[in-house]
């Protein structure tokens, strides 16, 4: 199978693409390598695949790669015409599309970048899909598009029209689009909601890396909402089986829908949403002792107030994904955070420099 997977270079599509091409699938990766975080991060991560050892100056098209199936392009969705040119060129069977302006945060005072990453490149995506005849688009979408629900655990098959930040209304509109190409131009679409992924090579915007760097410096971690938050993390390796089993198989029309009562993850129309979580939430402060543990080192916690834009609890139904792919996530949160953390001691140690911030 020959796989476009955008963003390449950031924490899940580096996973992603190892693990399709360990198991022989041709891919190419895309990446604009933008500079939400620490661009080293994402070059180390490709470095890693083997793509080249030099990566600090991209300006000339790489030639060196460790799999004779991979191959990367520095691109940017937004530009229409390249991403459409790549796909007539080289016929991919399937797109897993990735690439975002991640952050829930980071929107409330760059929302510009949202409508430029998360809708604009989209859309050139469903486009390529639609053209190219496509067998299969899956894309990420996000638990943030929950918002204000307050059912527990959160189910596919409940409304998601109440998003609290412009992060989370850019995924939800994602899946809008995606269903309107489905039903227009029968192309099977998938939407993932992901559920706080964590693991080795992660992104340290996230809360469990800003843990662990500040435990390791001894310096203070801000606590949102008192402690009083969970989340449904999600150990790297179980969302990649997960995306897997999905992108094998494209979405079908569901026979079953009924449009008086509809089910908001199925439609007549090939397009299909699912969560990939652990089904598991864990509160903040466990999940601050269990770091404490693998770091031996006690945290100094400094109590805030909860941020605009957050929610206090996640927790993700995947019953649909257990019934359709037999999804099990195994990953206790101990033995995942504990490879993360050999992870980042190695990195930073390898490496000689301080913790990203």
């Amino acid at each position: 199978m020959k796989v476009l997977v955008t963003g390449t270079a950031g924490f899940v599509g580096f996973h992603l693409a190892e693990k399709l091409l360990k198991r022989g699938d041709e891919v190419v990766g895309i990446d604009n390598i933008n500079n939400y975080y620490d661009t080293r991060l994402k070059y180390d991560r490709l470095a890693e695949s083997g793509i080249a050892e030099e990566l600090v100056n991209w300006n000339k098209e790489v030639t060196s790669y460790k799999h004779s199936k991979y191959r990367f392009i520095r691109m940017n969705l937004e530009d229409k015409n390249q991403l459409m040119d790549l796909c007539a060129k080289e016929s991919f069977d399937v797109i897993m599309h990735l690439a975002a302006q991640a952050g829930v945060r980071y929107s409330i005072t760059n929302p510009d970048a949202y409508a430029q990453s998360n809708l604009i490149s989209f859309l050139n995506i469903l486009e390529a899909g639609r053209h190219n005849k496509i067998k299969h688009l899956v894309y990420a979408s996000s638990s943030s598009v929950y918002g204000l629900n307050q059912k527990m655990p959160f189910s596919v098959k409940d409304n998601v029209d109440h998003p609290v930040s412009l992060y989370a209304a850019s995924k939800k509109a994602n899946e809008l689009m995606a269903h309107t190409y489905s039903h227009l131009y029968s192309i099977p679409t998938t939407g993932l909601r992901f559920f706080t992924v964590y693991g080795p090579w992660g992104r340290p915007d996230m809360a469990y890396y800003k843990f662990a760097d500040s435990i390791q410096k001894g310096m203070p971690i801000q606590v949102f909402n008192h402690g009083n938050m969970e989340r449904d993390f999600t150990y790297i390796d179980d969302v990649v089986e997960g995306i897997i089993s999905v992108l094998d198989r494209p979405a079908e029309p569901c026979l079953e829908w009924d449009s008086k009562q509809p089910n908001p993850s199925r439609s007549t129309a090939p397009y299909c949403i699912y969560n990939i979580g652990n089904n598991s939430p864990v509160n903040l402060l466990k999940f601050i002792k269990e770091i404490e543990n693998c770091l031996e080192q006690k945290a100094i916690l400094e109590m805030r107030d909860m941020e605009p834009g957050d929610v206090t609890s996640t927790w993700a139904n995947i019953d649909d994904l257990i019934e359709n792919f037999n999804y099990r996530p195994n990953t206790p949160i101990q033995h995942g955070l504990k490879r993360f953390i050999d992870w980042y001691k190695n990195y930073y140690a390898k490496t000689s420099k301080l913790a990203l911030t």
